[in-house]
């Protein structure tokens, strides 16, 4: 008999079959508010979210995973770039369980992602830290919030390249929103259906006031923040990201940063003076 979540490290999934196709692009951009000037002829590096959710629901439908998938927080999650990616490009993606560690009745699971091409090469590599449990977030109780009008949003700009400051300056903010729209949008461009992103009742079950936005739609935001510095298909090497607060649709977001080197950023998503999401960006070389 199976032992559940615990025994699934080592477990993969796949390979499948993607294609970065120009209608699937074109609807990423459009649901992340990013620049389709900019992306012509290749996928943003925010397409990563794609690739991750072509893996990743066959692990959470997995019997030994799915009922602790029922309460799914992202926790963490890094991306590598090796190339750019072309439109209309063959990707073959494949999951896998790298280890599973429990505090109690919670399950921190790392999933890692690979993509390659059909010679092979890789194309995208990933990290995600999963937060399971079969009950609600062990968190103090949060005061329940209605859900905001379908519609409601706050500023969104889309990115522009600019010049690179110097060392120890600070980034440009970029401001963002998502409504409860957007994330639906969101949700059927990625295949992200996690229900707390767009089920009230969901939500509060799993502990939370009410929908939440998507850890990989607020980290397409500081990938579109980040990639203004450096032109071309390839604008960044590697992306780590820590989602820190729930931020709820209709909130005003900014993305801030600071250079901390010749080619590495500090980033952050803040809303209301707390800080949401952090992140660490290397850019690629120009």
């Amino acid at each position: 008999m199976s032992g559940g979540l615990a025994d699934l490290a080592g477990r993969t999934y796949g390979p499948f079959h993607l294609r970065s196709s120009v209608d699937r692009i074109d609807e990423f951009i459009n649901a992340t508010g990013d620049d389709p000037a900019r992306w012509e002829l290749h996928a943003p590096p925010g397409f990563a979210a794609v690739i991750l959710f072509k893996s990743a629901p066959a692990f959470f439908a997995d019997p030994d995973a799915a009922p602790y998938a029922k309460t799914l927080v992202h926790v963490d999650q890094t991306f590598e770039w090796p190339r750019p990616l072309p439109q209309e490009e063959d990707l073959t993606v494949t999951g896998a369980v790298e280890s599973v560690r429990h505090r109690g009745e919670m399950f921190f699971v790392t999933f890692t992602t690979r993509a390659v091409d059909g010679e092979d090469h890789a194309v995208l590599e990933a990290k995600s830290t999963f937060l399971m449990t079969e009950g609600a977030l062990p968190r103090e109780k949060v005061a329940v919030e209605d859900e905001p009008s379908f519609d409601a949003s706050g500023e969104n700009q889309k990115p522009e390249v600019e010049q690179l400051p110097g060392v120890g300056d600070e980034l440009t903010g970029l401001l963002k929103s998502a409504s409860r729209a957007d994330l639906v949008r969101y949700a059927g461009t990625t295949r992200d259906f996690n229900p707390i992103h767009w089920d009230h009742d969901a939500a509060v079950e799993a502990g939370l006031p009410g929908v939440i936005v998507h850890g990989l739609l607020m980290a397409s935001w500081v990938t579109q923040a980040a990639s203004r510095y450096v032109p071309g298909p390839r604008p960044l090497a590697d992306l780590r990201l820590r989602f820190r607060q729930a931020l709820r649709p209709g909130g005003q977001a900014e993305v801030v940063g600071e250079v901390k080197g010749p080619q590495a950023l500090s980033l952050g998503i803040r809303s209301d003076e707390t800080v949401v999401v952090s992140a660490d960006a290397t850019l690629a070389e120009g």
